[in-house]
């Protein structure tokens, strides 16, 4: 069967193949491929045509709804102003009505004046400018032919095109790190030309070349980390994309950068001669390694796509080597750049050539941002976490700390760009424990996480309109008057933690949209409109917990989840509800005040014929899904298990309990599939509650489950201990549930 081919999102328009500058660590002209010899200087218009044509075919074939194409060269300014307004019609002509049009362009600057800014902003093209730092740094590399700098002339350039009547047209500045170079001057120099964006590009190299730097990838790392401090220090003044990127990755999203993360390999290059090559970095690999042998007057872009050298590039772990699969930062990493990885032998099955550099980097941004900032538990909480219990005080920090990460997640998405509005400005005019009662709505951090992946990808919709609902919810509480327009979704409005307004009107539902009133706690909808279906919850002794069965973001559990509930349904859930938790408070009084304090909302799942179902989610602390069982029992069962998974799960998110480096996968008893060794402490930290939970029941059946999970789990954590993929502070952590597992103390109930 052929593999299925993954469209293209970006095109690479090589429109001038020489340059004005002679940059000795160019990729281009100073690596292993001088293929640029043998090209055009310039992209001839019947190329364009058919290279713009090829794109339009492209776009309308998968129904793209945007396409960046980025102008580049050499140095694409060569070609003169009226080829490169021509160059930009025949794109815009050619993608009219198919797709959005996000055009761009890389330039050193030098030819910068007034009439190039003004053509940039009338054909709506973003320019971004190389600069690598102060003048000493930017001179290392950026010369002129005979050996003259380039600085002075490119900084005059990025302050004209910094000008407020040419800022739309700015896109940034792209350096490319030199270890030799000072990196708080570099940093300074870079910042004081306020860039709507700085990029830091990597030096390309390879296992057979690797980068210039007496401590390789290392160097790069402390480069690295030393301007990620001072910009941090002072309040970030400017984007930064590789930064900005690791960040999205660790609060769930996907990075924006082609460096790091696993989205898609979606970039197509288009040679001056019409050729369709792979990304530019890969021509430090050797002569020809970019080609594809295709060809955009003979060639279409799905050909090119099945070419094996695309195909290669599959998006997500399962592309990469398995060192790769293995390690704890890989969803943030995403192997690196694929070029990077390239060895003599192996090809590109190997870890990027900058792999202990991006670990030590990512796990610096990781620390810096990481709830312990903000929150650190008490040596006693610490222990009693490790040893399985479920102390109340314990469990409320954790839930502080994950009201923390969520705020910083929404700081982040602010920060982006992502929210604006009438929304945003009320929310964040809240009281913080209003706003932190809103934060606890378990989904709003699986949203915040979908709208980082939205944002880094630029796959799907980004979901502003839950500010508003969020906004509107927070006013209800704080009695604060506000009125806002949201988004219907399925013909309702959702208010977190509130409930769900259901439209009647088939014309109001058409618009997509209504507008909301709240006065004294109130909501006010335009009359015989909607009607409201409450947040209903579950209650018993000391407990009250909210049946999610209307949030759009509660979908993010292995099974899918049940539709709301009928009144006998939600009747019969809490009758369970109530014999379970009797079952806990009498039973299992260990685990009864966390419990309590840690279960915020229940998520009924459809059910699965033959087998209780429950499952938590990473980024939905405090929820539970659960397919309601036959028995009090099995509920019981099934909430001790999954809040000890949530309790494990926050605190991961504070502390760093595995190695990142470590890649060995261990064998456990409740998977078929060999689990990393955080995966294992999952699985050993839930499973020794349901072993206690059995050890407390009566009957042969109770005994053999009893030893089956004590047995199993004890095996597991036993193994993880051995096989040294802990930190210090895990190896703690771990000795604590072995030493509270003991030798089994309660096999002989029952």
């Amino acid at each position: 069967m052929a593999a299925r081919i993954r469209p293209f999102q970006q095109f690479v328009l090589k429109i001038h193949s020489r340059c004005d500058l002679a940059c000795d660590h160019c990729y281009v002209y100073r690596h292993a491929d001088q293929g640029w010899r043998h090209q055009p200087r310039v992209m001839a218009p019947h190329t364009v045509r058919a290279t713009a044509a090829r794109i339009a075919e492209h776009a309308g074939a998968h129904r793209l709804r945007r396409v960046r194409v980025v102008l580049h060269g050499g140095e694409p300014l060569l070609v003169g102003r009226e080829r490169l307004r021509l160059i930009a019609r025949e794109l815009r002509s050619a993608l009219g009505g198919v797709a959005d049009l996000d055009l761009r362009m890389q330039t050193n600057g030098l030819r910068l004046d007034e009439e190039w800014c003004a053509l940039l902003l009338e054909e709506r093209i973003v320019t971004g400018v190389s600069l690598d730092g102060d003048r000493v740094s930017n001179d290392r590399h950026r010369v002129r032919a005979d050996g003259s700098g380039s600085y002075d002339d490119v900084v005059r350039a990025v302050r004209l095109l910094g000008r407020p009547e040419h800022r739309p047209a700015f896109a940034g500045l792209l350096c490319t790190v030199d270890v030799h170079n000072d990196p708080e001057a570099v940093y300074r120099a870079l910042v004081e030309l306020r860039p709507p964006r700085i990029d830091f590009l990597l030096p390309h190299a390879t296992w057979d070349h690797p980068p210039p730097g007496p401590g390789g990838a290392l160097d790069y790392a402390n480069w690295l980390m030393t301007v990620f401090d001072l910009w941090n220090a002072e309040g970030r003044p400017v984007p930064v994309r590789m930064f900005d990127s690791i960040e999205a990755s660790g609060a769930g999203g996907t990075g924006f950068t082609e460096a790091l993360g696993l989205g898609s390999p979606d970039l197509a290059v288009v040679e001056t001669n019409g050729a369709i090559e792979q990304a530019d970095w890969l021509k430090t690999v050797g002569p020809g390694a970019a080609a594809t042998g295709f060809h955009v007057r003979t060639d279409s872009f799905d050909t090119a796509a099945a070419h094996p050298g695309f195909l290669a590039r599959a998006p997500g772990i399962g592309g990469l080597p398995g060192t790769c699969r293995r390690c704890s930062v890989v969803t943030v990493c995403g192997g690196g750049l694929y070029g990077h990885r390239y060895r003599t032998g192996s090809g590109f099955d190997n870890p990027s050539v900058y792999c202990a550099g991006l670990l030590r980097l990512i796990t610096h941004i990781r620390d810096a941002h990481s709830p312990p900032r903000h929150h650190r538990l008490p040596e006693r909480d610490f222990e009693a976490l490790a040893s399985g219990g479920f102390d109340a005080d314990a469990v409320g920090r954790l839930a502080e700390a994950q009201t923390s990460l969520r705020r910083s997640v929404l700081a982040y998405l602010r920060n982006a760009g992502a929210m604006t509005g009438e929304g945003w400005r009320s929310l964040v005019q809240e009281e913080a424990s209003v706003l932190d009662a809103v934060l606890a709505q378990p989904y709003i951090r699986a949203w915040a996480v979908q709208c980082c992946e939205a944002l880094t990808t630029g796959a799907g919709p980004l979901d502003t309109g839950r500010v508003a609902e969020m906004a509107l919810a927070a006013a209800v509480r704080s009695k604060r008057r506000l009125q806002l327009t949201v988004p219907l979704r399925s013909g309702a409005v959702h208010l977190p933690s509130l409930g769900r307004l259901t439209v009647l009107d088939d014309g109001v539902a058409e618009r997509g949209e209504l507008t909301l009133t709240v006065e004294d706690g109130r909501l006010r909808a335009p009359d015989a409109v909607t009607g409201f279906e409450p947040t209903r919850h579950l209650t018993a002794d000391g407990i009250r917990v909210a049946v999610e069965d209307t949030d759009p973001y509660r979908d993010c559990h292995t099974w899918p989840p049940a539709p709301r509930l009928p009144e006998d349904e939600f009747g019969r859930w809490q009758e369970l509800f109530a014999a379970a938790w009797h079952i806990i408070r009498r039973d299992h009084p260990r685990y009864a005040d966390g419990l309590a304090v840690g279960l915020r909302a229940i998520t009924p799942l459809l059910p699965v014929t033959g087998r209780n179902v429950s499952d938590t989610s990473r980024h939905a602390f405090g929820a539970v899904a659960v397919a309601l069982p036959d028995t009090a029992e099995d509920l019981a069962l099934l909430l001790i298990h999954e809040v000890q998974h949530a309790k494990l799960g926050a605190l991961l998110d504070m502390y760093g309990l595995v190695d990142p480096a470590h890649d060995r996968l261990y064998e456990v008893a409740w998977r078929p599939d060999p689990r990393p060794a955080e995966a294992v402490l999952q699985g050993v930290y839930a499973h020794l509650a349901v072993a206690d939970v059995w050890s407390r029941r009566t009957g042969e059946k109770a005994a053999e489950r009893t030893r089956h999970w004590w047995s199993a789990s004890v095996t597991a954590l036993d193994a993880v201990l051995a096989g040294g993929g802990l930190t210090p502070l895990g190896v703690r952590f771990a000795g604590a549930m072995r030493s509270g597992a003991g030798a089994g103390p309660l096999l002989d109930r029952g």
